[in-house]
Protein backbone atom coordinates (compact mmCIF):
# COMPACT_ATOMS: atom_id res chain seq x y z
CA UNK A 1 0.00 0.00 0.00
CA UNK A 2 1.38 3.39 -1.01
CA UNK A 3 0.83 6.57 0.97
CA UNK A 4 1.64 10.17 0.12
CA UNK A 5 4.19 11.50 2.59
CA UNK A 6 4.03 15.00 1.14
CA UNK A 7 4.00 16.72 -2.23
CA UNK A 8 4.65 14.13 -4.93
CA UNK A 9 6.62 11.83 -2.63
CA UNK A 10 5.05 8.44 -2.08
CA UNK A 11 6.13 5.76 0.32
CA UNK A 12 5.31 2.11 0.72
CA UNK A 13 4.04 0.74 4.04
CA UNK A 14 6.29 -1.96 5.52
CA UNK A 15 5.96 -4.21 8.58
CA UNK A 16 8.18 -5.45 11.39
CA UNK A 17 7.84 -8.33 13.82
CA UNK A 18 5.76 -6.45 16.42
CA UNK A 19 3.17 -5.39 13.83
CA UNK A 20 2.01 -8.83 12.69
CA UNK A 21 0.57 -11.98 14.20
CA UNK A 22 0.17 -15.56 12.97
CA UNK A 23 -3.34 -16.97 12.73
CA UNK A 24 -4.13 -20.53 13.90
CA UNK A 25 -6.22 -22.59 11.51
CA UNK A 26 -8.48 -25.64 12.00
CA UNK A 27 -5.60 -28.14 12.31
CA UNK A 28 -3.24 -28.49 15.28
CA UNK A 29 -0.22 -30.83 15.06
CA UNK A 30 1.69 -32.30 17.99
CA UNK A 31 4.88 -30.24 18.20
CA UNK A 32 6.88 -33.47 18.48
CA UNK A 33 5.79 -34.34 14.94
CA UNK A 34 7.02 -31.05 13.48
CA UNK A 35 10.12 -31.13 11.25
CA UNK A 36 12.16 -27.91 11.36
CA UNK A 37 15.04 -29.13 9.18
CA UNK A 38 16.16 -27.26 6.07
CA UNK A 39 18.82 -27.50 3.36
CA UNK A 40 21.62 -25.11 2.37
CA UNK A 41 24.09 -25.84 -0.40
CA UNK A 42 22.93 -29.44 -0.60
CA UNK A 43 23.53 -30.01 3.13
CA UNK A 44 20.68 -30.74 5.55
CA UNK A 45 20.54 -29.05 8.95
CA UNK A 46 18.27 -30.19 11.78
CA UNK A 47 17.35 -26.69 12.94
CA UNK A 48 16.87 -23.48 10.89
CA UNK A 49 19.16 -21.32 13.01
CA UNK A 50 22.55 -19.89 12.06
CA UNK A 51 24.96 -18.08 14.35
CA UNK A 52 26.04 -14.80 12.79
CA UNK A 53 29.64 -14.09 11.83
CA UNK A 54 30.33 -11.89 14.84
CA UNK A 55 33.56 -12.08 16.80
CA UNK A 56 31.60 -11.99 20.05
CA UNK A 57 29.38 -14.87 18.94
CA UNK A 58 31.45 -17.37 16.96
CA UNK A 59 34.86 -18.93 17.41
CA UNK A 60 35.91 -22.44 16.28
CA UNK A 61 34.72 -24.00 19.54
CA UNK A 62 31.25 -22.52 19.34
CA UNK A 63 31.03 -23.31 15.62
CA UNK A 64 31.65 -26.98 16.34
CA UNK A 65 29.14 -26.96 19.19
CA UNK A 66 26.50 -25.33 16.98
CA UNK A 67 27.02 -28.04 14.38
CA UNK A 68 26.66 -30.75 17.01
CA UNK A 69 23.29 -29.24 17.99
CA UNK A 70 22.03 -29.33 14.40
CA UNK A 71 22.57 -25.68 13.44
CA UNK A 72 25.27 -23.73 11.64
CA UNK A 73 27.70 -21.07 12.87
CA UNK A 74 29.60 -18.74 10.53
CA UNK A 75 33.13 -17.61 11.39
CA UNK A 76 34.17 -14.06 10.48
CA UNK A 77 37.35 -14.21 8.38
CA UNK A 78 37.74 -10.43 8.66
CA UNK A 79 37.69 -10.55 12.45
CA UNK A 80 40.08 -11.09 15.34
CA UNK A 81 40.16 -14.86 14.86
CA UNK A 82 42.26 -14.37 11.71
CA UNK A 83 44.26 -11.35 12.92
CA UNK A 84 45.63 -12.63 16.23
CA UNK A 85 47.11 -15.92 17.44
CA UNK A 86 45.45 -15.39 20.82
CA UNK A 87 42.11 -14.10 19.57
CA UNK A 88 40.37 -14.88 22.84
CA UNK A 89 42.54 -12.37 24.70
CA UNK A 90 41.62 -9.63 22.21
CA UNK A 91 37.94 -10.49 22.51
CA UNK A 92 38.19 -10.23 26.29
CA UNK A 93 39.87 -6.82 26.02
CA UNK A 94 36.96 -5.51 23.96
CA UNK A 95 34.36 -7.09 26.23
CA UNK A 96 35.93 -5.67 29.40
CA UNK A 97 36.66 -2.16 28.09
CA UNK A 98 34.58 0.76 29.43
CA UNK A 99 31.79 1.87 27.10
CA UNK A 100 33.32 5.30 26.51
CA UNK A 101 35.90 4.94 23.76
CA UNK A 102 35.16 1.27 23.02
CA UNK A 103 34.57 1.87 19.29
CA UNK A 104 37.97 3.55 19.03
CA UNK A 105 39.55 0.55 20.77
CA UNK A 106 37.84 -1.83 18.37
CA UNK A 107 39.07 0.19 15.38
CA UNK A 108 42.61 0.12 16.77
CA UNK A 109 42.62 -3.64 17.41
CA UNK A 110 41.22 -4.43 13.96
CA UNK A 111 44.09 -2.62 12.24
CA UNK A 112 46.18 -5.77 12.67
CA UNK A 113 46.31 -7.47 9.25
CA UNK A 114 44.40 -10.66 8.48
CA UNK A 115 46.78 -13.61 8.10
CA UNK A 116 46.13 -16.44 5.64
CA UNK A 117 47.74 -19.01 7.90
CA UNK A 118 45.27 -18.09 10.66
CA UNK A 119 42.36 -18.40 8.22
CA UNK A 120 43.51 -21.94 7.43
CA UNK A 121 44.10 -22.76 11.08
CA UNK A 122 40.64 -21.64 12.23
CA UNK A 123 38.96 -23.64 9.47
CA UNK A 124 40.94 -26.73 10.43
CA UNK A 125 40.05 -26.21 14.10
CA UNK A 126 36.34 -26.25 13.24
CA UNK A 127 36.71 -29.37 11.07
CA UNK A 128 38.87 -31.21 13.61
CA UNK A 129 36.25 -30.54 16.31
CA UNK A 130 33.58 -32.11 14.10
CA UNK A 131 31.92 -28.88 12.95
CA UNK A 132 30.71 -27.68 9.57
CA UNK A 133 33.22 -25.05 8.46
CA UNK A 134 31.19 -22.05 7.30
CA UNK A 135 33.07 -18.77 6.94
CA UNK A 136 32.33 -15.19 5.90
CA UNK A 137 34.22 -12.26 4.39
CA UNK A 138 33.43 -8.87 2.90
CA UNK A 139 33.49 -8.54 -0.91
CA UNK A 140 36.85 -6.72 -0.98
CA UNK A 141 38.55 -9.55 0.97
CA UNK A 142 36.50 -12.50 -0.25
CA UNK A 143 38.72 -13.80 -3.05
CA UNK A 144 41.88 -13.90 -0.96
CA UNK A 145 40.08 -15.29 2.08
CA UNK A 146 38.28 -17.94 0.03
CA UNK A 147 41.50 -19.34 -1.38
CA UNK A 148 42.97 -19.95 2.05
CA UNK A 149 39.70 -21.11 3.62
CA UNK A 150 38.64 -23.53 0.91
CA UNK A 151 42.09 -25.07 0.67
CA UNK A 152 41.90 -25.71 4.44
CA UNK A 153 38.49 -27.36 4.14
CA UNK A 154 35.82 -24.64 4.33
CA UNK A 155 32.46 -26.06 3.23
CA UNK A 156 30.28 -22.95 2.91
CA UNK A 157 31.39 -19.41 2.06
CA UNK A 158 29.38 -16.28 2.92
CA UNK A 159 30.00 -12.95 1.19
CA UNK A 160 28.49 -10.21 3.36
CA UNK A 161 28.31 -6.45 3.00
CA UNK A 162 26.03 -3.68 4.27
CA UNK A 163 24.02 -3.92 1.04
CA UNK A 164 24.66 -6.88 -1.24
CA UNK A 165 24.00 -6.46 -4.96
CA UNK A 166 25.16 -7.83 -8.28
CA UNK A 167 25.40 -4.34 -9.76
CA UNK A 168 28.01 -1.93 -8.41
CA UNK A 169 29.44 1.23 -9.93
CA UNK A 170 32.56 3.08 -8.84
CA UNK A 171 35.20 5.34 -10.35
CA UNK A 172 37.62 4.26 -7.59
CA UNK A 173 37.54 0.46 -7.34
CA UNK A 174 36.54 -2.53 -9.43
CA UNK A 175 33.22 -4.22 -8.76
CA UNK A 176 33.29 -7.56 -6.97
CA UNK A 177 32.50 -10.19 -9.64
CA UNK A 178 29.74 -12.05 -7.78
CA UNK A 179 28.65 -14.24 -10.70
CA UNK A 180 32.22 -15.23 -11.53
CA UNK A 181 33.01 -15.86 -7.86
CA UNK A 182 29.95 -18.09 -7.41
CA UNK A 183 30.66 -19.93 -10.65
CA UNK A 184 34.31 -20.66 -9.83
CA UNK A 185 33.96 -21.37 -6.11
CA UNK A 186 34.28 -25.08 -5.28
CA UNK A 187 31.87 -24.63 -2.36
CA UNK A 188 28.38 -23.07 -2.16
CA UNK A 189 28.41 -19.27 -1.85
CA UNK A 190 25.80 -17.44 0.21
CA UNK A 191 25.48 -13.70 -0.44
CA UNK A 192 24.03 -10.79 1.52
CA UNK A 193 22.65 -8.64 2.70
CA UNK A 194 19.64 -7.46 0.78
CA UNK A 195 16.03 -6.48 1.38
CA UNK A 196 14.41 -6.31 -2.05
CA UNK A 197 12.84 -8.48 -4.74
CA UNK A 198 14.96 -7.39 -7.72
CA UNK A 199 18.30 -7.48 -5.91
CA UNK A 200 17.50 -10.95 -4.53
CA UNK A 201 16.48 -12.24 -7.94
CA UNK A 202 19.72 -10.97 -9.50
CA UNK A 203 21.83 -12.55 -6.77
CA UNK A 204 20.14 -15.89 -7.38
CA UNK A 205 20.65 -15.55 -11.12
CA UNK A 206 24.33 -14.86 -10.40
CA UNK A 207 24.58 -18.26 -8.72
CA UNK A 208 24.14 -17.56 -5.01
CA UNK A 209 23.35 -20.72 -3.05
CA UNK A 210 21.53 -18.66 -0.43
CA UNK A 211 20.61 -15.03 0.25
CA UNK A 212 20.79 -13.18 3.57
CA UNK A 213 17.99 -10.70 4.25
CA UNK A 214 18.30 -7.65 6.47
CA UNK A 215 19.97 -4.25 6.39
CA UNK A 216 20.71 -2.95 9.88
CA UNK A 217 17.97 -4.67 11.92
CA UNK A 218 20.16 -6.11 14.67
CA UNK A 219 20.73 -4.82 18.20
CA UNK A 220 24.38 -3.99 17.55
CA UNK A 221 24.15 -2.48 14.07
CA UNK A 222 23.66 1.27 13.68
CA UNK A 223 23.38 1.32 9.86
CA UNK A 224 19.73 2.39 9.95
CA UNK A 225 20.58 5.30 12.22
CA UNK A 226 23.82 6.27 10.46
CA UNK A 227 22.69 5.74 6.86
CA UNK A 228 18.90 5.96 7.06
CA UNK A 229 18.44 2.78 5.04
CA UNK A 230 16.66 -0.49 5.77
CA UNK A 231 13.33 -2.27 5.48
CA UNK A 232 11.43 -3.85 8.41
CA UNK A 233 12.15 -7.56 8.43
CA UNK A 234 8.67 -8.98 7.76
CA UNK A 235 8.32 -6.99 4.55
CA UNK A 236 11.96 -7.52 3.55
CA UNK A 237 11.66 -11.27 4.05
CA UNK A 238 8.39 -11.52 2.13
CA UNK A 239 9.80 -9.53 -0.81
CA UNK A 240 12.94 -11.67 -1.01
CA UNK A 241 10.95 -14.89 -0.61
CA UNK A 242 8.78 -13.84 -3.55
CA UNK A 243 11.93 -13.54 -5.67
CA UNK A 244 13.02 -17.00 -4.51
CA UNK A 245 9.67 -18.52 -5.48
CA UNK A 246 9.68 -16.84 -8.88
CA UNK A 247 13.25 -17.98 -9.53
CA UNK A 248 12.42 -21.56 -8.48
CA UNK A 249 9.34 -21.67 -10.71
CA UNK A 250 11.44 -20.48 -13.65
CA UNK A 251 14.59 -22.56 -13.13
CA UNK A 252 13.81 -25.43 -10.77
CA UNK A 253 16.70 -24.36 -8.49
CA UNK A 254 15.63 -23.56 -4.94
CA UNK A 255 17.74 -20.89 -3.22
CA UNK A 256 17.05 -20.50 0.52
CA UNK A 257 16.32 -17.10 2.03
CA UNK A 258 17.80 -16.45 5.48
CA UNK A 259 16.41 -13.63 7.63
CA UNK A 260 19.41 -12.03 9.32
CA UNK A 261 18.92 -9.99 12.48
CA UNK A 262 16.25 -8.19 14.46
CA UNK A 263 14.81 -11.28 16.21
CA UNK A 264 14.68 -11.63 19.99
CA UNK A 265 12.29 -14.51 20.68
CA UNK A 266 10.96 -17.76 19.30
CA UNK A 267 7.89 -15.82 18.21
CA UNK A 268 10.00 -13.55 16.02
CA UNK A 269 11.65 -16.58 14.43
CA UNK A 270 8.25 -18.12 13.74
CA UNK A 271 7.08 -14.88 12.11
CA UNK A 272 10.20 -14.67 9.95
CA UNK A 273 9.60 -18.18 8.61
CA UNK A 274 5.90 -17.46 8.09
CA UNK A 275 6.94 -14.40 6.07
CA UNK A 276 8.93 -16.72 3.79
CA UNK A 277 12.33 -17.38 5.39
CA UNK A 278 13.88 -20.83 5.19
CA UNK A 279 16.08 -20.12 8.21
CA UNK A 280 17.18 -17.27 10.46
CA UNK A 281 20.55 -15.87 11.52
CA UNK A 282 21.03 -14.73 15.12
CA UNK A 283 23.87 -12.65 16.53
CA UNK A 284 23.44 -11.18 20.00
CA UNK A 285 21.24 -14.11 21.07
CA UNK A 286 24.13 -16.48 20.38
CA UNK A 287 26.59 -14.06 21.99
CA UNK A 288 24.55 -14.51 25.17
CA UNK A 289 25.53 -18.19 25.35
CA UNK A 290 27.96 -19.30 28.04
CA UNK A 291 30.22 -20.81 25.34
CA UNK A 292 30.40 -17.59 23.30
CA UNK A 293 33.84 -15.97 22.90
CA UNK A 294 32.78 -12.88 24.87
CA UNK A 295 29.81 -13.99 27.00
CA UNK A 296 27.97 -10.86 28.06
CA UNK A 297 28.99 -8.62 25.12
CA UNK A 298 28.34 -8.25 21.41
CA UNK A 299 29.52 -5.91 18.64
CA UNK A 300 28.91 -5.65 14.92
CA UNK A 301 30.95 -6.52 11.82
CA UNK A 302 31.03 -2.87 10.69
CA UNK A 303 31.98 -1.42 14.08
CA UNK A 304 35.67 -1.35 13.16
CA UNK A 305 35.21 0.54 9.86
CA UNK A 306 37.94 3.17 9.71
CA UNK A 307 35.84 5.65 7.71
CA UNK A 308 32.34 5.22 9.13
CA UNK A 309 31.79 2.76 11.98
CA UNK A 310 28.23 1.42 11.90
CA UNK A 311 27.88 -0.50 15.11
CA UNK A 312 28.42 -0.48 18.81
CA UNK A 313 29.16 -2.84 21.65
CA UNK A 314 26.17 -3.84 23.75
CA UNK A 315 25.80 -5.88 26.91
CA UNK A 316 23.95 -9.17 26.52
CA UNK A 317 23.70 -10.91 29.89
CA UNK A 318 24.46 -14.62 29.66
CA UNK A 319 21.19 -16.51 29.12
CA UNK A 320 22.51 -20.05 29.56
CA UNK A 321 24.39 -22.58 27.52
CA UNK A 322 23.98 -22.68 23.76
CA UNK A 323 21.95 -25.87 24.10
CA UNK A 324 19.63 -24.22 26.65
CA UNK A 325 19.10 -21.19 24.40
CA UNK A 326 18.20 -23.42 21.48
CA UNK A 327 16.42 -26.31 23.20
CA UNK A 328 15.67 -25.32 26.79
CA UNK A 329 14.73 -25.87 29.48
CA UNK A 330 13.11 -22.44 29.26
CA UNK A 331 14.08 -21.47 32.78
CA UNK A 332 14.11 -17.74 32.18
CA UNK A 333 11.11 -16.03 33.73
CA UNK A 334 9.95 -14.55 30.44
CA UNK A 335 10.05 -17.90 28.63
CA UNK A 336 12.24 -16.60 25.82
CA UNK A 337 14.72 -19.46 25.92
CA UNK A 338 14.21 -22.78 24.09
CA UNK A 339 13.94 -21.11 20.69
CA UNK A 340 13.58 -24.34 18.73
CA UNK A 341 10.92 -25.63 21.12
CA UNK A 342 8.98 -22.38 20.71
CA UNK A 343 9.24 -22.65 16.92
CA UNK A 344 8.01 -26.26 16.92
CA UNK A 345 5.09 -25.40 19.20
CA UNK A 346 4.21 -22.39 17.05
CA UNK A 347 4.32 -24.45 13.87
CA UNK A 348 2.23 -27.22 15.40
CA UNK A 349 -0.34 -24.73 16.67
CA UNK A 350 -0.61 -23.35 13.15
CA UNK A 351 -0.95 -26.78 11.54
CA UNK A 352 2.46 -26.65 9.85
CA UNK A 353 4.51 -29.86 9.74
CA UNK A 354 7.49 -28.40 7.84
CA UNK A 355 9.22 -25.11 7.10
CA UNK A 356 7.55 -25.07 3.67
CA UNK A 357 4.10 -25.40 5.25
CA UNK A 358 4.95 -22.72 7.83
CA UNK A 359 5.70 -20.33 4.96
CA UNK A 360 2.06 -20.62 3.88
CA UNK A 361 0.28 -19.91 7.19
CA UNK A 362 -2.04 -16.92 7.51
CA UNK A 363 -0.61 -13.66 8.80
CA UNK A 364 -2.50 -10.57 9.91
CA UNK A 365 -1.59 -7.00 10.74
CA UNK A 366 -1.84 -6.79 14.52
CA UNK A 367 0.23 -3.96 16.03
CA UNK A 368 -1.85 -4.01 19.22
CA UNK A 369 -1.27 -7.73 19.91
CA UNK A 370 1.81 -7.28 22.13
CA UNK A 371 -0.10 -4.89 24.40
CA UNK A 372 -3.52 -6.55 24.65
CA UNK A 373 -4.36 -7.44 28.24
CA UNK A 374 -0.94 -6.40 29.49
CA UNK A 375 -1.84 -3.33 31.53
CA UNK A 376 -1.80 -5.29 34.81
CA UNK A 377 1.60 -6.79 33.95
CA UNK A 378 3.01 -3.35 33.22
CA UNK A 379 1.54 -1.94 36.41
CA UNK A 380 3.39 -4.66 38.34
CA UNK A 381 6.61 -4.12 36.39
CA UNK A 382 6.55 -7.54 34.71
CA UNK A 383 5.19 -6.70 31.24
Amino acid sequence: MEVVVGGNKRARRAYGFDEVALVPGPLVIDHRDVDVSWTLGGRRFDIPILASALDAAVNPTLAARMSALGGLAVLNLDGVQTRYEDAEDVVRRIAEAPQEGVVGLIQQLYQEPVKEDLIARRVREIREAGGVAAVAAAPHTAERAARAAVEAGAELFFVQSTVGSVRFESTQIEAFPIAEFCRNAPVPVIVGNTVGYQATLELMEAGAAGVLVGVGPGHICTSRKVLGIGVPQITATADCAAARDEYFARTGRYVPVITDGGMKTGGDIAKAIAAGADAVMLGSTIAAAAEAPAPGSSWGMATFSADLPRGTRIRVPVSGTLEEILFGPAHRDDGTMNLVGALRLSMGSLGARTIAEMQRVEMMIAPSLPTEGKSLQRAQGVG
